[in-house]
This record gives C-alpha cells, structure tokens and sequence, in this order.
C-alpha cells in the first residue's frame, strides 16, 4: 500500500481591531459601503426610489429657482442694453457683433462634430452608471420634473 503523506499546513492570522478600522473610516464609507456599486445591491427597490426621487425633486426645484434668476438677469441686462442704446448713452456696433456671433458658431460647430476624450470618458461613467442604477436614475428624473413643475 502506499503511505499517505500529512503534512501539516500552518496558517496565520492576522487579528484586526474592528474599532480602529471603524474610526479610520471615512463617514460616507461607513454609510454607502467602499464599493462603488450599484445601488441595486445595497437597497430595496423603495428605498432606492425615495432616495432618487427626493435628490431629484430638490435638484429640480433648484434648477427651477437658479434658471429664472439667470433668466431674469439676462434678460434685464438686454432689457438695460435697449434702453442705454435707444437714449444714446451707449452706441452699439450691431454689424460688429453680428460677425462674432457667426465666428462663434463657426467654432462651435467645428468642435461639436469631434468630443474630446475626455467628454467622451464622462459620457460613458454616466452611461454606465444610469444602467447599473436604473431604478435610483428613475426616481431622479421623476423628482427632478416634479421639482421644476413646483
């Protein structure tokens, strides 16, 4: 018969003090985990829900308020350039900006048919986390309209 070898295997341990590693922790770790997941695997779907749609809403209610300021400022500061035009304090060479305006458009249009990489790299973190987080992405957009029609 053959002879069965045993070899021993001697494994060490490392003992961690689980106190220590909790206050080295930053304060989002220990709320959402160190992965950088998908939501889906954390949180239930209602949950998920909730979480999107009130960032969403704020988010929109946000924008809604931000975006009738800017409005409101520039539409004023047309409103003002008018009327300093129209009363002669100011003298505005339209031809001028005219031209300026089509160099701009120019430039734009010559940009716009290549992204950088760097906007490209942006678009695709965003594609890929909106499909892992489709429920949580859901809830945004819904909170988000919700907040610019309030």
């Amino acid at each position: 018969m053959a002879e069965k070898n045993k070899v021993k295997s001697e494994e060490t341990f490392e003992v961690m003090d689980v106190v220590e590693y909790a206050k080295k922790q930053r304060w989002w770790n220990k709320i959402f985990g160190e992965n950088s997941g998908p939501v889906a695997e954390k949180y239930n779907v209602a949950t998920q829900l909730a979480i999107g749609g009130v960032s969403g809403w704020c988010a929109g209610y946000l924008f809604q308020k931000v975006g009738k300021l800017a409005a409101s400022a520039v539409g004023g500061g047309f409103f003002f350039l008018q009327i300093a035009n129209h009363t002669g304090y100011i003298k505005v060479d339209w031809k001028r900006v005219e031209r300026d305006v089509n160099n701009a458009k120019k430039q734009l249009k010559l940009n716009a048919e290549k992204p950088t990489k760097e906007v490209r790299t942006k678009v695709d973190e965003v594609q890929t986390f909106v499909k892992k987080n489709i429920i949580l992405t859901g809830g945004f957009a819904g909170g988000f309209l919700l907040g610019l029609a309030s």
